[in-house]
């Protein structure tokens, strides 16, 4: 009963606190479920087209690497009209043992650069928020 006399018939009086308190808690768990499955099946697919993509990437890959290969032939056989084959070949493979061995030097640059393979700025930063905190607690 309200102060001016009459009855209320919301729900709210209906079920106690604890029913309503349980059912919100079922529900958001629900909804979480739900959620969560969506992003399942949602990454799935894109795991699918990720792998379709990767598959196309290599093939590309593969028939550039065929591409290359016919390529110095060409090369070869060209400069076999001025000079013996295996002149035209022994340069052609100079060139390409160069260019590997630059690439190679670069390379083992790079790795260098990034060793040790570790997120040493990430690190630093949670190391001074955790220092920070601590600080904070002792206040």
């Amino acid at each position: 009963m309200t102060a001016d006399g009459s009855h209320r018939t919301g729900r709210a009086e209906q079920e106690p606190v604890s029913d309503l308190v349980q059912q919100a808690s079922r529900q958001l768990s629900q909804l979480v479920r739900d959620e969560m499955r969506l992003a399942q099946a949602e990454m799935t697919e894109k795991g699918k087209r990720f792998g379709k993509g990767g598959g196309l990437f290599g093939g590309a890959g593969l028939m550039g690497v065929l591409t290359l290969q016919a390529l110095v032939a060409t090369v070869i056989a060209a400069l076999s009209l001025v000079m013996d084959v295996w002149v035209a070949a022994l340069i052609v493979t100079g060139a390409l043992a160069a260019v590997t061995a630059v690439m190679a030097a670069l390379g083992k640059q790079q790795i260098g650069k990034a060793s040790p393979p570790v997120p040493e700025r990430t690190m630093g930063s949670v190391e001074a928020d955790v220092a920070e905190i601590r600080e904070k607690a002792q206040r």
